[in-house]
């Protein structure tokens, strides 16, 4: 039908609350933090200052027990031995930042701490972290990449560069240590591939949630615009015909306009209570409607409103008992189309016919035309919004001028048969 106003465009939407460019801020998935620290963007993340404070002074207090518990085997921890250690947890500052130059500096300074002859101890889990957050970061292969360097290093220094490496009279590494090292390097891996799995899995929930929530808004914005439309336009309508009659007879029949202005507030009270009560789900979303949706209960209603805008409207059969959506749909569907008779028709007569057929509502309104107007077929938001309203129940809208040179609207709508055994 023709719609009311201008086509829809950049100014129609929902309240700001709806317009979302991504999840809100309340959904959290996985560890608390997680979202922030994981993404490893360096786009506005908060910087790890306390993990990386700990994890420095654990490496360097538990380094220090190792050294007591090493002594004679290892080089004792001097002040470059220290530097290295420190050097290995404070750069974890970065590593959401820069996981992989961070995972290489880690991997750097364990081999020159190993190969300086330094005690084994827990110099060896900054190599762990700065993988962990590398390849949670997706950077999988490069940290892989850095890991073998680790293992194959480790593996040169203590069988082969260890006759010219501190401490003197070291001998070679038993092989069972480099199959420790090895499980050790592929269980880190393993763990932080499983992290960055679930991780991912957590982007897609997250994504897939808001994309649901925008398809809600998007329903929601075009529900509220039909009912506004719908509305409008049938009460305006009706108005500006009696408004015309009440101008026309002001002086020569004054009772008449009498008539006229009577109607014309009684429909502008009317819609106002509409439109207020589509506003009120605005400010109080999900809030349960003050007054029941309207229906084809309310078809006399509509044929009596049409009557007083000059239209003698003539309905042949009766509502069966439908859900309330269905309902609410086969109204609107019926008044858009009368009142595009009242707006765009030359004819001051409009049939409604309501059949059921194999367990489907066929509601059909002609005209016998002809068309006042270029648009009369309905260009506008108004068939839009009754083949939103036919399609969102499963139904179908057919519009079109008829040979004879009148116009036709055929609903095809589906009906509950839960509701209709009631």
């Amino acid at each position: 039908m023709a719609g009311m106003g201008e086509q829809r465009g950049s100014g129609v939407g929902p309240p700001d609350r709806w317009r979302l460019g991504g999840p809100p801020r309340r959904w959290r998935y996985g560890p608390p933090g997680w979202s922030r620290r994981a993404a490893g963007r360096g786009d506005g993340t908060r910087w790890p200052w306390l993990s990386t404070v700990l994890f420095t002074a654990f490496v360097l207090i538990g380094s220090g027990f190792a050294d007591h518990a090493q002594a004679g085997e290892r080089v004792a921890l001097d002040p470059l031995g220290r530097v290295l250690l420190f050097l290995s947890g404070a750069v974890l500052l970065w590593r959401w930042r820069h996981p992989v130059a961070v995972l290489w500096a880690t991997v750097a300074a364990v081999l020159l701490y190993l190969g300086a002859g330094y005690p084994y101890g827990p110099v060896l889990l900054s190599v762990a972290v700065a993988g962990f957050a590398a390849v949670v970061s997706g950077r999988r292969y490069a940290a892989w990449a850095a890991m073998a360097t680790l293992w194959a290093g480790h593996l040169l220094t203590v069988h082969v560069l260890y006759r010219w490496l501190p401490p003197s009279g070291d001998d070679a590494a038993p092989w069972t240590e480099e199959i420790v090292v090895a499980t050790w390097v592929v269980a880190l891996l393993a763990v932080s591939e499983l992290a960055r799995v679930r991780r991912e899995q957590w982007a897609r929930e997250r994504a897939e949630r808001a994309r649901a929530e925008r398809r809600r808004a998007d329903e929601e914005r075009l529900r509220i615009a039909r009912e506004l439309h719908d509305v409008l336009a049938h009460s305006i309508s009706v108005i500006n015909v009696q408004a015309g009659v009440g101008l026309a007879l002001l002086d020569g029949d004054p009772e008449q306009a009498r008539t006229a202005l009577t109607t014309i507030k009684a429909k502008s009270k009317e819609a106002l209570g509409e439109v207020r009560q589509v506003l009120d789900t605005l400010r109080a979303p999900g809030a349960a409607p003050r007054t029941p949706a309207p229906g084809l209960d309310r078809l006399p209603e509509l044929v009596e409103q049409a009557a007083s805008a000059g239209l003698t409207v003539t309905v042949e059969g009766g509502p069966p008992r439908l859900s309330p959506g269905a309902d609410l749909a086969a109204f609107r569907i019926v008044q858009e189309a009368l009142t595009n008779v009242v707006r765009h028709s030359g004819s001051r007569e409009a049939r409604v016919r309501i059949e059921r057929r194999d367990g489907r509502l066929r509601l059909l309104v002609d005209d016998d035309g002809p068309a006042t107007g270029a648009d009369a077929g309905g260009t506008g938001n108004g068939l839009a919004g009754m083949r939103e309203r036919a399609a969102a129940l499963g139904g179908t809208i057919e519009a079109g001028t008829r040979p004879d040179g009148g116009f036709r609207v055929l609903a095809d709508l589906p009906i509950d048969t839960e509701e209709d055994d009631r």
